[in-house]
């Protein structure tokens, strides 16, 4: 297996309308590694996914190259094309499930178009329905089912292919967030257990933060950041990150009294040091109060992550001092400018 499962070099894709030339992505270059569980996320009409199928070359893009497994995609006919897309499964928002099978037939189907004999599918179908915990609805048909039980056919249906990678085109965006969860976790085992590799596309941070290792931020049919979801959520650089890590319309902010936004600070804890009483005990041994205007725990992955903003002391010497005082205890520290209060306001 080549180094990158997947490889877009200076991908653009652009679309004539009857309004002009619409540019839905840019010059985009991106490399993801057998097993990642990578996302890819933006607000809606960031170009998230044209993005997406531009990997399988359900969009041929205007400009660039496309490559899977080392093997370049762009400029081949459709049957070899269509051989390489056999390793390249899909999941929708919509499930895409047809109405008039049930959920053993829609998951024998792809099997069928590649030829595999009646009872070798069936078998593999019923193999798969256990993995997705489905085995007694095996012959229920889409409009007997749940919207979490139709996307756990859907991904059954994805996984007989045996593919090497899964697309995820926001693929829990129509569950309650309940059912999401449980969806996220079967696909997260999946990536794990079975090394294939996810690719996530959506619009919520939460998603990103349940299963993925990976991530990149596209805006404007650009990608403007990328790495790992811990370093971004740490660090964000792009407007764009900024915005989806800061408050997103939750009500998770504390304000204490009306304070200065001098001396404001983002910090960042990870499982180290999530619990333990850093600020009390910052408080009781330097003397000085901080105000508090966010805080929130999150678990990315398998690991947590704390982020709070507080305002520091007004004295500068002493702000120094906490900010010291953080560091030594291993707690990321980030001041907070003026275009990031902005964006708070903006989100929270």
């Amino acid at each position: 297996m080549a180094e990158n499962i997947i490889s877009l070099q200076g991908v653009t894709k652009e679309f004539e309308t009857r309004h002009g030339r619409v540019v839905a992505l840019k010059d985009i270059n991106l490399d993801i590694k057998p097993g990642d569980a990578y996302g890819i996320i933006g607000l809606s009409g960031a170009g998230k996914s044209t993005l997406v199928r531009t990997i399988n070359l359900l969009e041929h893009p205007t400009e660039g190259k496309v490559m899977f497994d080392g093997n370049l995609l762009t400029g081949l006919s459709g049957r070899e094309l269509n051989l390489h897309r056999r390793k390249i499964s899909m999941i929708f928002q919509q499930f895409n499930l047809l109405m008039q099978r049930d959920a053993i037939g829609n998951i024998c189907f792809p099997l069928e178009i590649a030829g595999v004999p009646k009872s070798e599918a069936r078998a593999k179908a019923e193999e798969l329905l256990k993995v997705v915990d489905l085995e007694d609805r095996a012959h229920s048909y889409p409009s007997q089912l749940s919207g979490g039980q139709k996307q756990r056919v859907a991904i059954a249906r994805a996984l007989a292919s045996d593919p090497d990678v899964i697309l995820c085109d926001e693929a829990t965006s129509a569950l309650d967030p309940k059912t999401t969860r449980s969806i996220l976790k079967l696909l997260k085992k999946i990536n794990e257990e079975r090394g294939i590799t996810l690719v996530v596309i959506t619009h919520e941070m939460d998603v990103i933060r349940q299963i993925c290792t990976k991530v990149a931020v596209i805006e404007n049919g650009e990608i403007v950041e990328r790495g790992d979801v811990g370093e971004v959520f740490a660090r964000p650089k792009s407007k764009a990150a900024k915005k989806l890590f800061f408050p997103d319309g939750r009500n998770r902010e504390t304000t204490v009294g009306r304070t200065s936004t001098r001396n404001r600070v983002r910090l960042v804890f990870d499982e180290s040091n999530a619990y333990k009483p850093i600020i009390s005990n910052m408080i009781t041994e330097l003397g000085a109060p901080v105000n508090f205007f966010y805080a929130d725990l999150d678990v990315l992955g398998n690991r947590q992550k704390g982020q709070m903003v507080i305002c520091l002391s007004e004295d500068k010497a002493m702000a120094e001092k906490q900010k010291e005082y953080l560091r030594r205890e291993r707690v990321e520290v980030t001041e907070l400018t003026d275009d990031i209060d902005e964006f708070i306001q903006e989100e929270g």
